[in-house]
Order: C-alpha cells, then sequence, then structure tokens
C-alpha cells in the first residue's frame, strides 16, 4: 500500500516536472544556504580556534599595566615596566607552572647581504619554545652561557629566514640586526597565523641580555609567558587579585571566541532557515492549486471506494517527497558552493553531518505541516460534487 502511494506520488510530480522544480526552489534555496552558513562558521571556529591555540596550550601572558573595569571593555592603564627580578618571584612562587620566559621586543631591520627584512626582535630564553610548543626546524636553542652572558646569536622564523635566504641554509650565516651582527643558530618550525592573522613566523629571537643590551637599550621585561602544569587550570594560576598588570588567558580567549562564532552561526542560519518556511508556503500553495485542478480524479477514486486517508496519504506523500527532494539538492548546493567558497575566506572546509541529517530531516517536516492542509481538503472533497467539477 505504501508503495503503490509513493508510486502514485511520484507520478502526480513528474506530469508537470518543470512547476515541481519551482515548487521545490525556496526549499533548495533554504538547505543550502543553511548547509553553506553552518560550514562556513564551523571553518571560521576551527580557524580562529587554531590561531588562537597555536600561541601554546594552557597559556597565560602577562603584561605590564592595570585594566580599568571588568571585562573586555574596560580601558588600559599604564603600569611599571617589569624585571628580571619580577619574573624570578612569579617562578618561585606561583604554583603550577611549567614553563615561563620573559620577553622583550622591537621592531628593526634584519640584513644580510644586500638583501633586508623589516621584522620583530623579541629578547627571551628557552622557556619560549616550551610554552609555546614551538619546536626547531633545524639548528639548535640558546646555551645557558649564550643566555647569560647576552651573547649576539639569533634563532630565525620561518618567514624571515625565507625573506633573507630564500633556499639556502643560514645555519652558521650572519644576519645583521640594525648594527648588531648576530649568527644564525637555528631555524623554528613554521607556525601559521596568530590572533588577529599576525604572521607569528615574522620574528628573530635573540637572548634577553642580548636584545636588552645591544638592541633596546634598557634592562625592562615588556612581557612574561608562562604555561601550566598539565591538569592545572589556568584560573588556578592566576588566582588572586590583579594589580598593576594583566593577565590574558589563551583557554578563555579561545572559548570565548569558539562560543561567539557558534552564535553568530545559530543566528545566521535561523535567518537562512526563513527560506524553508517561505519553501513550504511554496509547496502549500501548488498542492492547492493541484487539488483544485485533480478534483474531478479525486472525486472518481472516492466513488469507486478510495478511503479519505488513502486520499490524504498520496497528497501528503507528495508534498513530503517535493520537500524531501528539494532538501538532496539544497544539501548538494550547500556542500558544494562551501567547498568552493572556503578557499575564497581563507578557512578549512568542516563537514558536519548533524547539520546535514537535520536540514534534510527539517525539509520532510516542512513537507508534512504545509502539506496537510491541502491533503486535508482533498480527502474531505464530497465525491458527487467533485464529479461535477469542471
Amino acid at each position: 500500500m505504501l508503495r503503490d502511494t509513493l508510486a502514485m506520488a511520484v507520478r502526480a510530480i513528474r506530469r508537470n516536472v518543470m512547476r515541481s522544480a519551482l515548487t521545490i526552489l525556496g526549499i533548495v534555496i533554504g538547505v543550502a544556504a543553511v548547509i553553506a552558513m553552518v560550514t562556513l562558521g564551523c571553518g571560521t571556529t576551527a580557524r580562529v580556534t587554531e590561531s588562537i591555540r597555536s600561541l601554546g596550550s594552557n597559556v597565560l601572558i602577562i603584561t605590564p599595566g592595570a585594566q580599568a573595569g571588568r571585562g573586555p571593555g574596560g580601558a588600559a592603564i599604564a603600569g611599571p615596566a617589569f624585571t628580571a627580578r619580577d619574573v624570578t618571584a612569579i617562578e618561585q612562587n606561583v604554583p603550577g607552572i611549567e614553563a615561563i620566559a620573559p620577553s622583550a621586543s622591537t621592531r628593526a631591520q634584519a640584513v644580510v647581504g644586500n638583501v633586508n627584512w623589516p621584522t620583530t626582535i623579541t629578547g627571551t630564553d628557552n622557556g619560549v619554545f616550551r610554552v609555546r610548543d614551538w619546536s626547531l626546524a633545524s639548528g639548535r636553542e640558546f646555551t645557558d652561557a649564550e643566555v647569560r652572558g647576552g651573547r649576539a646569536v639569533c634563532i630565525l622564523g620561518a618567514t624571515v629566514r625565507t625573506e633573507l635566504f630564500g633556499a639556502q641554509d643560514p645555519l652558521g650565516a650572519t644576519v645583521r640586526v640594525r648594527n648588531v651582527p648576530c649568527e644564525v643558530i637555528g631555524v623554528l618550525a613554521s607556525k601559521g597565523q596568530g590572533m588577529g592573522g599576525a604572521d607569528q613566523d615574522d620574528v628573530i629571537f635573540l637572548p634577553l641580555r642580548a636584545a636588552q643590551r645591544r638592541l633596546i637599550g634598557s634592562d625592562d621585561v615588556s612581557g612574561i609567558q608562562l604555561s601550566v602544569q598539565p591538569g592545572v587550570s589556568t584560573a588556578q594560576v592566576r588566582d588572586g587579585e590583579e594589580d598593576n598588570f594583566r593577565v590574558l588567558d589563551i583557554a578563555e580567549i579561545s572559548n570565548a571566541v569558539a562560543s561567539t562564532t557558534r552564535t553568530l552561526t545559530t543566528f545566521l542560519s535561523a535567518l537562512a532557515a526563513v527560506s524553508l518556511l517561505v519553501g513550504g508556503i511554496g509547496i502549500m500553495n501548488i498542492m492547492l492549486v493541484s487539488v483544485t485542478e485533480r478534483t474531478r480524479e479525486i472525486g472518481l477514486r472516492l466513488a469507486i471506494g478510495a478511503l479519505e486517508s488513502d486520499v490524504l496519504a498520496q497528497f501528503l506523500a507528495e508534498a513530503v517527497a517535493l520537500s524531501l527532494f528539494g532538501g538532496i539538492v539544497g544539501i548538494v548546493v550547500g556542500l558544494v558552493g562551501s567547498y568552493f567558497a572556503v578557499p575564497l575566506v581563507n578557512v578549512p572546509f568542516v563537514f558536519d553531518p548533524t547539520v546535514v541529517i537535520l536540514a534534510f530531516g527539517f525539509s520532510g517536516l516542512v513537507g508534512v505541516i504545509f502539506g496537510f492542509f491541502p491533503a486535508r481538503k482533498a480527502a474531505r472533497l464530497d465525491p458527487i460534487e467533485a464529479l461535477r467539477h469542471e
């Protein structure tokens, strides 16, 4: 019985292919829009989360100055710069720290022969590689003697290495930073973009004392980065009242950004889903027209013994079939469109099977809801009056 009903529904749809195609257009657009919005939203969330977490897992960044008021909207108040004593005090008195790295940065021109490149020069120690989970592609880290004595050696980021040396091996070469010659002892693996789209590989690391004395001209520490031990919450490490410094929690930022992106994706998907309702109204209108056109056919079926439930099932099946077919086409269009769109916005393609299943199920539900009224109208026709219909 069900197979016969479905077969009749398919034959009825095929009678007027063009009208059926136009009928499901709203469903196709709605489903495709929802699929595209969610796919792009998931890709954006993945890209932003990856960029933030590339700074390191369970990382806190401490900078001088307090924040007026609570929340991200509070204004920053300048404070005294950190010193080496502050770094030592944090390391000795704050439990749960796995690695800590002071830093002092400046912008400068790096020169090799007749090639130069403007980049960020950061004075630090080997702790930064532990904090940020940053490995070396070649070479070595600083020795203790180089860190303590402030020797002019450097480790290049991947971008700087490419700009200054191209495909050549830079190890052992000399890079002149301003007027300070630095021996290249290592090259970092690529990290890619960080927060705000900044290139994390566009950097040269020097021992902290070398950068302070030869390039910056002071013993100030502009920032402190630290990572916490496994199983220790960053909230535990930063427990206490903040004074004349600010603490940036990478985990909190990552969660907040991901939550905001998901909320925005849900909102945009809800707007796109309005097209599904429009498509459902289109299906209801066409089914009402179909009932009017096929009044004599309905009357004949009822006259020869068809039950009201049979007619109801036939027209309801037609509406659901139209809606589901529109959902299938919309899913294909949405996924294909998203696949080709993600490179344009520089986010990864993230396939979410849940939204595909929900979109398909919702398109079928639209068919049931908006097809029920025309189907009931057809089932309740009086056979005699229907046979007299011109």
